[in-house]
């Protein structure tokens, strides 16, 4: 098949704009495990040509590729802690994709035909795109019935009035060309923070347009607890791992959001937006109430330790106060 090269530098098949999403899990027990399950199964009827990945040896996982009858890639490179590194599952899912638009999706995520029909209108308006987008948050207490008769119009009439949508800094998903992230990614880990804001930022480095679908497509997020971690949420904002992966992405102008996308993807068409030209005087204005946080850290520590509050703690109260939690 012959391939085109665009202005970023990216080389597309022609004729083949079907999608590849990937992604890895936690293991497949219990609630997380059922919440996973259905989040597989969602992807798989987005298309019938659709290919789906998923990347781990965590327990369980093989049986519900098979269950659902998608790719499952055991192997994973991980940190001594045992967290997987991001790169060692971008870098092989877009060497061996087999379509040039990836996704990579958050585990838990149930995705629906709308999800779809944004990249396809996308593809029509950019050669190249980056497409992110904010989520909402549901209880599902039991498995879905996927594919079922009027699932997804039930499942988002559900989602719409008693879902909550998270706010901008909470990104789930990526869809984006292939080789766009290839040996770019730094040593960050998955299930801690900041590395998906890298993501927008690196977006947003190579020229691409980065467009916010959060309009146009509803991505559903099954909620779960922080088990997997023996502090919970406060651990997976504030240990050691989420405090490297904040240092591997440098500069607070590398921590992106949702709104610095350069467009957005609304039911009536796309628009460009302003609100991303004004965030660098946003990020300047969050680095100074920053260094006055840290000087109040400093200032406080002989009273934090009489009381036993520690840093961590205190970075996850302010961060659920901010609407800002670790992402699940």
């Amino acid at each position: 098949m012959r391939s085109v090269v665009s202005s970023y530098g990216l080389r597309e098949p022609e004729n083949d704009q079907m999608l590849t999403i990937f992604t890895t899990g936690k293991p497949f027990r219990g609630h997380i495990g059922m919440i996973q399950r259905n989040a597989l199964k969602s992807w798989t009827l987005l298309h019938p040509d659709v290919e789906v990945i998923l990347f781990g040896d965590d327990e369980g996982a093989a049986e519900a590729a098979s269950e659902v009858g998608i790719k499952h890639i055991p192997h994973v490179e991980r940190h001594e802690s045992g967290m997987k590194y991001l790169r060692s599952i971008f870098d092989p899912a877009q060497e061996i994709a087999r379509h040039p638009i990836l996704c990579y999706v958050n585990c838990d995520i149930v995705l629906t035909s709308d999800f779809r029909t944004a990249i396809e209108r996308l593809q029509t308006l950019h050669p190249h795109f980056v497409m992110i987008g904010r989520r909402w948050d549901i209880e599902v207490q039991a498995p879905l019935r996927i594919g079922g008769r009027d699932w997804e119009d039930n499942l988002k009439r559900v989602t719409l009035s008693n879902g909550k949508q998270r706010p901008p800094n909470w990104i789930d998903y990526f869809v984006f060309p292939r080789g766009l992230y290839s040996g770019q990614l730094p040593d960050f880990v998955i299930g801690r923070v900041v590395w998906d804001n890298w993501l927008v930022w690196r977006g947003l480095k190579s020229g691409c347009p980065v467009v916010d679908a959060s309009e146009a497509a509803v991505a559903i997020h099954q909620n779960h607890d922080y088990g997997y971690h023996p502090s919970g949420a406060s651990g997976v904002w504030g240990d050691e791992l989420a405090q490297r992966n904040r240092t591997l992405a440098g500069s607070k102008f590398h921590i992106c959001t949702i709104d610095d996308a350069t467009h957005s993807l609304g039911l009536e068409g796309e628009r460009r937006t302003v609100r991303h030209i004004l965030r660098p005087l946003y990020r300047l204005q969050r680095t100074a109430r920053e260094v006055a946080w840290l000087a109040m850290l400093d200032w406080t520590r002989p009273a934090r330790k009489v009381l036993g509050l520690r840093q961590n703690r205190l970075h996850a109260v302010v961060a659920r106060w901010r609407g800002t939690a670790p992402k699940g």
